[in-house]
Parts: C-alpha cells; structure tokens; sequence
C-alpha cells in the first residue's frame, strides 16, 4: 500500500445479501451464455470484415491500426458486461475469509511461477506484471494480496483495489551497478 492511499479501501468488501447473490447467480446461468454467443457472432463479423479487407491492409498501416482499435473497442466493452455475474464459488463462499485467503494464495503462486520460469529462447518472456481481479481476493480484502505478493518477491504498482490489485515481479528489475 502506499501512503498516500485510503487504508479502508484495502479492507474486505462487505458481504453481500445471499438473496442478491442468489438472483445475480441464476441471471448469470442465463445472461452469461447470451453474452458468449454475441461476442462470438460479434468476433466472427470483425473476422470477416478483416478478410474482406486484407488487401487495405496489407498496404496501409494506418487502416490496420484503426481495425485493431475498432476490435478493441468492440469486444472490450462486451467482456467487461460480464463483471457482475455471479459463479458458484462465489455463491458458495461469500463471506468466507478462510476460502478466499486460499484463492489469493493460490493465485499469487500461480503467478509467481510465471515470473520466476527461465526464459526460453524462441518464446515470449515470463511476464512481469500480474493484476489480480476483485473476484479473487473479494473476502479477504486488498491488503491481504499486497501482504502475501510481498512474502514471494512481488512489489504493489499504482491500483484501483475497488477492480483488481497490481504487481509487478521485483527480480526482473536489473542488477543495481555497484
């Protein structure tokens, strides 16, 4: 946390009403397989509107650019519509500490994993940067992620912890000159 930052916006959000939880979960058994079909009907049209114009292209960077932005623009927004479903884990374990501790840690493992893999050569490099969504640590708070990615090297980047924390892997930084 910096010090600059509201420490009650690191804490644990509050629980959520199980009667909520229980409509926003059977919306999400419905609006969720809608949403994948639209997204899939929306990509296949990008995709075929690319082809079409392949030939544009493959001469002008700047029409490739602006396609890549209108994909962006398009497909984020219709990822982002999904934000408030509800899964069953989550049903399951509103409010439970315990569960969602184990879930920050397992997730912070996962990326520490990443992180620390040798790099091999003709492959993309281990990243070193991670965001872990409000999903994820929801229960236990956005502290308690800053916490446990500082125990396995991990430094905070500048977040908005009320959408997801972020990291940044402190062993790819290069060796300070002595």
């Amino acid at each position: 946390m910096y010090e600059y930052e509201d420490p009650s916006r690191w804490t644990p959000e509050p629980v959520r009403p199980r009667g909520k939880l229980t409509l926003l979960f059977l919306a999400s058994v419905v609006f969720f397989p809608v949403l994948v079909v639209v997204w899939l009907a929306v990509f296949a049209v990008l995709l075929a509107v690319g082809v079409l114009t392949e030939v544009i292209a493959a001469f002008s960077d700047r029409y490739e650019q602006g396609f890549m932005k209108v994909m962006d623009r398009t497909l984020g927004p219709l990822m982002d519509l999904a934000g408030w479903c509800v899964t069953w884990p989550e049903l399951r374990h509103e409010g439970d500490t315990e569960y969602y501790r184990a879930r920050v840690d397992k997730v912070v493992a996962r990326w520490t994993a990443r992180a620390s893999a040798p790099a091999r050569p003709n492959k993309a490099k281990p990243p070193v940067e991670c965001a872990i969504r409000l999903r994820d640590y929801r229960g236990v708070g956005g502290g308690y992620v800053a916490y446990a990615a500082r125990a396995q090297g991990w430094e905070l980047r500048p977040t908005d912890v009320r959408k997801e924390v972020r990291l940044w892997w402190s062993a790819a930084s290069p060796a300070e000159p002595r």
